[in-house]
């Protein structure tokens, strides 16, 4: 009973000294006719939780990003809703839910491919329920981030559990306002970040905020504030105890967005871009150098790439990431090991993605192309004959070249002139052979080849292999049989 009674004197409402920094004591309730959401603005889908949760007497709101998103003019990419219902009695009103999370408990509301995300409304951890945990509710580990965070309570506690100000808003689909308990609209406005609560606190909570921090930063053309941006190298190294699954995800959101140069440039002045790519360390102290040059412009051409509207693959970023630190280990495995070029190359692969993968977890559905457009690159300097065909034919050749035009673009100046001259015989082959392999027509290059590289044959000159003996024919089935 002690217990009990110590617990909800700690959720009575807290006096306005007692606060989190930011967050208002009385928050302010925009009504429709003062703010620019409209309802032709959310998708039906989404709709169609929100309704479904309030005309079953639950609260139910869009919040977060979503609303922050459609009051600076931008479609949101995903539309989440809060509520005071538990995870199971959302299950129970959906038949096409799904609970997930041990972390954060959320229920999954699944439209073909379209996926409502509801949040139950997050409570504080008091110092009783730290000391008498339940594992499965709330728990946090040795460095202080919460790894159990399933303690529910009411729209103010989860308002104070957001990390920034213009997170902060709740859009009510019971009469269309907008419920601000932090001042996000005027932080929208002023184009600032500020965080809810003690910044550094809230980053050993979960340092994945600090990657946050400069993502809406750059995406929504913001500055941070500076109690938010001071403590980031401070707390950098506090990214080392994220799983590195979560990492990899993070990582996407950064540079596969459209924003990597800005993202990029933002994090390493913060000391963050080290903490993920701790292999890149060495070259990030020397703009002028090849190696940080590769690595910028790999992100200036993935955001070129997705502002036209083009295909783009982590398996080539994270290939043009790890270039030189695979060349720094293949360099000094032919200098110690006497390896040949082949296989110093496989082993430095190895070593050199088995060690970035205990930062980042990159799939090997990205590892095994990125290693393709590395041996490739071997390949593509001693092509001849029948070789070549076989590159032409390669499911990652053309990853590759685009490859190689980043190495000639950014090469030392003793190796630009033999990579521009590589470059400039692919260049003429593969947009004749790329659209039909099937054809033994080849291209005519007018430049030599390099290294030693020869012309393919010309037509008639390629030897064909046919089927021995025919087709087989099938014995017709007897009917009864």
């Amino acid at each position: 009973m002690k217990a009990l009674a110590k617990r909800m004197m700690s959720r009575t409402a807290p006096t306005a000294a007692s606060l989190p920094a930011n967050i208002l004591a009385t928050p302010l309730v925009i009504p429709r006719d003062r703010h620019s959401i409209s309802r032709k603005q959310i998708p039906e889908h989404a709709l169609k939780v929100l309704y479904r949760l309030h005309n079953e007497g639950f609260d139910a709101y869009l919040v977060g990003g979503c609303v922050r998103d459609m009051l600076l003019g931008i479609t949101p990419k995903d539309f989440d809703v809060a509520t005071n219902a538990k995870p199971e009695q959302v299950r129970n009103l959906f038949r096409n839910c799904r609970l997930v999370g041990r972390r954060f408990r959320l229920a999954h509301i699944v439209f073909g491919r379209d996926v409502i995300e509801v949040a139950t409304f997050r409570g504080h951890h008091t110092d009783e329920e730290d000391e008498h945990h339940d594992d499965k509710k709330s728990k946090r580990n040795d460095h202080g981030m919460l790894v159990r965070d399933n303690v529910y309570g009411a729209i103010e506690e989860d308002a104070q559990r957001r990390d920034f100000t213009v997170n902060a808003l709740y859009y009510n689909i019971a009469d269309f306002s907008i419920v601000d308990f932090a001042h996000g609209v005027r932080d929208i406005e002023a184009g600032v970040l500020r965080m809810i609560g003690d910044p550094i606190a809230r980053y050993r909570e979960d340092p994945v905020r600090m990657l946050r921090a400069v993502r809406f930063a750059t995406k929504l053309n913001m500055r941070l504030d500076d109690s938010v941006s001071k403590p980031l190298k401070e707390c950098a190294p506090l990214l080392q105890n994220i799983p590195p699954a979560r990492l990899f995800d993070e990582v996407l959101k950064l540079f596969a967005a459209g924003k990597g140069v800005a993202n990029f440039d933002m994090l390493s002045d913060y000391g963050l871009f080290q903490q993920l790519f701790p292999v890149l360390k060495p070259y990030l102290n020397a703009p002028e150098q090849p190696p940080y040059q590769m690595i910028r412009k790999t992100f200036a051409d993935t955001d070129v790439r997705i502002r036209n509207d083009q295909r783009i693959t982590p398996a080539y970023l994270f290939a043009a990431l790890l270039w030189w630190p695979l060349q720094a280990r293949m360099e000094q495995l032919q200098q110690e090991g006497g390896f040949s070029p082949i296989d110093a190359m496989n082993l430095a692969a190895a070593d050199v993605i088995g060690r970035q993968v205990q930062r980042i977890a990159i799939p090997k559905r990205f590892t095994i192309p990125a290693r393709e457009i590395w041996q490739l690159q071997q390949r593509m300097e001693r092509a001849k004959g029948k070789r070549l065909q076989s590159i032409l034919g390669h499911p990652r050749c053309r990853a590759a070249f685009d490859f190689l035009l980043l190495r000639a673009a950014t090469a030392p100046a003793a190796e630009r002139i033999q990579l521009q001259q590589q470059a400039e015989y692919w260049n003429k082959l593969q947009p004749q052979m790329i659209p039909s392999l099937d054809n033994d027509a080849e291209a005519d290059s007018d430049s030599p080849p390099p290294q030693g590289a020869q012309p393919p044959r010309a037509d008639g000159e390629q030897k064909r292999r046919g089927r021995r003996g025919g087709r087989r024919r099938r014995k017709p089935s007897v009917a009864g049989e």
